[in-house]
């Protein structure tokens, strides 16, 4: 993708999750290489999974790994800046543009920065154990043409969220499994009244691409077929998007999905009023801080497939990308090393609700009874494509999609967004 574009569509996947501080500067040190005696400064520019200014700001994680890198490297200091992700794209555009590079980026996906030849390797900067280390699912998301340039950092799996006390209400004994069983049971739940939704169905500019890419999967279909080429209009995914629009048309989501975001149905699961919605484990403290739902009254399932519940769910992740801008490799090495560690991994995790990217500190966390589910189907999850324009392509989904359950034949919708994708490569 030529630089002026990538610039223009700088931050792309975040999701997940759950990105203001002024930019940062550009990288200036006293000396090439942490190991060569002169001090080095390193950027760090990522996104806050928090909220600035207050205890939970990614800002304060960040500067208590940097501080404590310091403390053992003190040639080397660590410069850092974290943006809400609202103003995350923007931020990294202004940066990039003015070529205020930053020499870690966490956020973006990496594949515009390696096609300008301006990132450094994975096997670069990390040591071959740290390497190895990464989850190999969420590894292969930082490829760019075979070769691995982004580092998974945090990462992500979906399942389906239901409310207990509504399917007991409504007569429901088990979470449904097949496509035709969810529709059996949201339209019990919708006839409970009071303004009971069946199922959130999200499809709103918010995240409408992972809504989608569940019911996809479902189908058997998805963005791209076995070679990374595009097939966003397949078959399978006309015939997801078919169904949806059944649910829709019968009343058993809410009023129209093309304008409601996640956040909405998420906040409106823990208010009780939403009898099933498709999430991941940031809707914990969602549900935790409204209050209105005890422990005992949710629980998560796989989610259903067209004939039985999805084995490859969708999973997401968080790649950090280092750029070779300012020649500061070995520095740039024995930060990140330092910062992979199981302790900081670990802690992003508990605090931001999120999974792990490394195999040692996800298996740490496989019998944990709320997260231990989303942890367990990580090997078999699948990610978003690698291709260089998905950035592109993702952005015009979340534009647009949802408007193939509210009128507009999905053919038509997905075969559009499918011509774009295939003429902004």
């Amino acid at each position: 993708m030529p630089m002026k574009r990538r610039l223009a569509a700088a931050a792309t996947l975040g999701l997940s999750a759950a990105l203001a501080l002024s930019a940062c500067s550009s990288s200036s040190t006293s000396g090439s290489s942490s190991s060569g005696g002169g001090s080095v400064t390193l950027h760090f520019f990522g996104a806050d999974y928090g909220t600035a200014g207050t205890s939970n700001t990614t800002q304060t994680y960040w500067q208590n790994i940097a501080t404590a890198f310091h403390k053992q490297y003190p040639n080397i200091t660590v410069d850092v800046q974290t943006i809400d992700w609202n103003d995350f794209p923007t931020k990294l555009h202004t940066l990039l543009q003015s070529k205020n590079y930053p020499d870690i980026i966490e956020g973006d996906a990496p594949q515009s920065y390696a096609q300008e030849g301006i990132a450094y390797k994975a096997s670069d900067v990390l040591s071959e154990s740290t390497l190895a280390n990464l989850i190999p699912t969420f590894a292969k998301q930082g490829d760019y043409q075979g070769t691995e340039y982004g580092i998974p950092f945090t990462t992500s799996t979906r399942a389906l969220y239901y409310n207990k006390k509504l399917f007991a209400q409504a007569g429901i004994s088990a979470a449904p499994t097949t496509w035709a069983e969810l529709q059996a049971d949201a339209a019990k739940i919708s006839k409970l009244g009071n303004s009971t939704i069946g199922y959130g169905m999200p499809l709103g500019t918010e995240e409408a691409q992972a809504e989608s890419y569940m019911w996809m999967l479902g189908a058997g279909g998805g963005y791209v077929n076995g070679g990374g080429a595009y097939t966003i209009n397949s078959a399978a995914n006309v015939t997801a998007f078919n169904f949806m629009n059944t649910l829709v048309k019968a009343g058993d989501t809410e009023a129209n999905p093309g304008t409601v975001n996640r956040a909405t149905l998420w906040s409106d699961f823990a208010a009780g009023s939403v009898g099933m919605v498709g999430g991941s484990p940031a809707v914990v403290p969602i549900i935790q801080a409204a209050g209105k739902l005890t422990s005992s009254d949710w629980a998560t399932a796989p989610f259903p497939g067209e004939n039985g519940t999805v084995t490859n769910p969708l999973g997401v992740d968080d790649q950090i990308v280092a750029l070779n801008v300012h020649n500061q490799q070995s520095a740039i090495q024995q930060f990140l090393n330092f910062a992979y560690q199981d302790t900081y991994q670990a802690q992003f995790d508990k605090e931001y609700d999120l999974l792990p990217a490394t195999t040692s500190a996800a298996t740490a966390e496989e019998n944990d009874p709320i997260f231990g589910p989303f942890v367990k189907a990580i090997p078999t999850s699948s990610a978003y494509p690698t291709n260089a324009n998905w950035s592109d392509v993702s952005t015009k989904i979340k534009q647009t999609i949802g408007a193939a359950v509210d009128g507009t034949a999905p053919a038509t919708v997905l075969g559009q967004i499918q011509t774009f994708a295939l003429s902004n490569q």
